[in-house]
């Protein structure tokens, strides 16, 4: 499925660049708290609640079993302070993806153990479940940490994005989950980005076959 965008979506989503950008620059002061994720069946029931429109939680086996919460109307910039939790963005929605952002020093720390290849199934509150297998782990520095409107600059290849860019890069495009959450270097908790992009497990074994042959 490609996806059209008229004026005044990307001008929505240029308003709301600051927010994605600025997520994380004030975190509180917390430690994730580690452990072994439960049994998938248990995890599914627990996050039910009847509704089919709602994501309630995302599971990853031996990484995370987390359960999802939603932005509040008028609040993009609204990330879970609770440890255990990820948070749907909303505006992700509106482009027909999936984003899902979290604290590097809370459940966002179990987002940096996300490994291309990992079967990623989310979970809805009806008990259906969408199933996504990681594609690729990218990781950013923002040259600017405390500007809304830093570049960003590919910490794997050449390649410098600006603010915009960053944010179609991961979210634009077909069906997909973006992970989201930051990068601490040099002091930092906001020195750079990390987005893990999980695409449906149906197209997966395509795009694998692809990859391996561009690197042969």
């Amino acid at each position: 499925m490609t996806l059209k965008y008229n004026n005044r979506t990307i001008l929505n989503t240029t308003i709301f660049l600051a927010i994605f950008i600025s997520f994380f620059f004030n975190p509180i002061s917390a430690l994730a708290m580690a452990g072994s994720t439960p049994n998938f069946t248990e995890f599914s029931q627990s996050v039910k609640n009847g509704r089919a429109d709602l994501l309630t939680g995302v599971y990853v086996s031996n990484v995370m079993a987390l359960p999802v919460v939603q932005q509040p109307y008028g609040y993009a910039s609204f990330v879970s302070n609770n440890d255990d939790e990820a948070t749907q963005f909303r505006m992700a929605s509106q482009f027909g993806n999936v984003g899902l952002l979290a604290h590097n020093h809370l459940s966002g720390e179990a987002f940096s153990q996300l490994a291309v290849g990992q079967e990623v199934r989310l979970v809805y509150g009806d008990g259906q479940v969408e199933y996504f297998v990681i594609s690729e782990v990218l990781r950013y520095q923002a040259l600017q940490p405390t500007s809304p409107y830093s570049s960003f600059s590919n910490l794997d290849m050449d390649e410098v994005l600006s603010a915009e860019n960053m944010f179609k890069r991961v979210y634009f495009g077909d069906r997909h989950v973006t992970f989201q959450t930051c990068i601490e270097a040099e002091g930092n908790l906001s020195w750079g980005r990390l987005f893990v992009i999980a695409i449906p497990k149906s197209e997966y074994v395509g795009f694998d076959r692809l990859n391996q042959q561009i690197t042969q």
